[in-house]
């Protein structure tokens, strides 16, 4: 089966959606029966990603697609209509539940694709059982369109290795407001514990002291393996990869109550009302006291995500439409 995957947002982000990409594309490569074309276009900058937003995915995608069996588009972004039958990757519907929380452009143009992308598809592969629930309630999805396909992470990712000195709580993903970084600093203050973020820069004017920019994943690997706890009551995620990074180093996780990171974490984690301050820091401080039951509990739950998993899942999604 040949399968032409989109891998355009490879060239936009380097955040959750690229790390995605990145692992499904490595569990597919020498599988037997399965051709990987690889369809992309355009670059990093604002006029490429209008271009790739709109001529892209309604024009340019669907005539790339047309020697291969069956395409696969890697997020909400898709074609309307497709020589071949297509599937697309729901991680999360945060630019419909809250959108307010999104730059105009992504508000805007996320909201007008991705119900009618996800209502044209001919399977929807969600990242989560959440985000499979939010896909039948928001866009009206069938159910028996969708398929949990999950999420995993890289091999670095582990509890041995270097760590990073100094007691700290670590905060990691994209300065955007969904993230919840200015709760996390305060709960940090009255927690009395150093804060350190890292992640690219995103949108909103959110800005930290406690900022150190991108890292590499073997830095970030190190700074997990160092870190008292990881602090992420994002308001909104779909899956929440940082949580499952943060358990497979051992490190203990602190996480918000009723969404896509309960489902993740899987009883392995600290939950807290994510828009409290005052619950944060005390999830802070009983992630701290209860280190070594929740560094083997996270563990034991990380083992569970693998991309080969991934890989079948997507695959059996594929074989169904073929």
């Amino acid at each position: 089966m040949r399968v032409g995957v989109d891998v355009s947002p490879l060239r936009q982000t380097g955040a959750g959606t690229a790390r995605h990409v990145n692992g499904l594309l490595d569990a597919l490569a020498g599988r037997d029966g399965i051709d990987v074309k690889q369809l992309a276009f355009g670059g990093s900058g604002r006029l490429a990603s209008v271009a790739r937003d709109t001529a892209w995915y309604l024009a340019g995608l669907p005539l790339a697609a047309r020697d291969v069996d069956v395409l696969h588009c890697t997020t909400f972004r898709g074609p309307l209509r497709s020589p071949v039958p297509f599937t697309v990757t729901i991680h999360d519907l945060a630019v419909v539940r809250h959108p307010e929380l999104f730059p105009r452009w992504h508000r805007t143009s996320g909201r007008l694709a991705i119900g009618p992308v996800a209502r044209a598809a001919t399977r929807v592969l969600a990242v989560s059982e959440f985000t499979k629930r939010e896909a039948i309630g928001l866009l009206g999805v069938p159910e028996e369109r969708v398929r949990v396909i999950g999420n995993a992470i890289d091999a670095c990712f582990t509890p041995d290795g270097e760590a990073a000195g100094g007691e700290y709580v670590l905060a990691v993903g994209t300065l955007e407001p969904r993230k919840n970084l200015r709760r996390v600093e305060e709960a940090a203050r009255i927690a009395g514990l150093e804060l350190r973020v890292v992640g690219p820069r995103g949108w909103g004017d959110i800005a930290s002291p406690s900022w150190l920019g991108p890292v590499s994943d073997e830095d970030l690997a190190r700074l997990y393996r160092g870190a008292l706890c990881l602090a992420y009551p994002s308001l909104y995620e779909g899956f929440g990869i940082p949580v499952l990074e943060a358990m497979a180093c051992g490190t203990p996780v602190v996480t918000s109550r009723d969404g896509a990171t309960q489902e993740v974490a899987g009883g392995a984690a600290v939950l807290v009302e994510p828009l409290d301050a005052g619950s944060i820091a005390a999830g802070l401080h009983e992630a701290i006291a209860r280190r070594a039951e929740l560094r083997e509990l996270g563990l034991a739950r990380a083992g569970s995500f693998t991309w080969a998993g991934v890989a079948d899942a997507a695959v059996s999604a594929w074989t169904e439409i073929a």
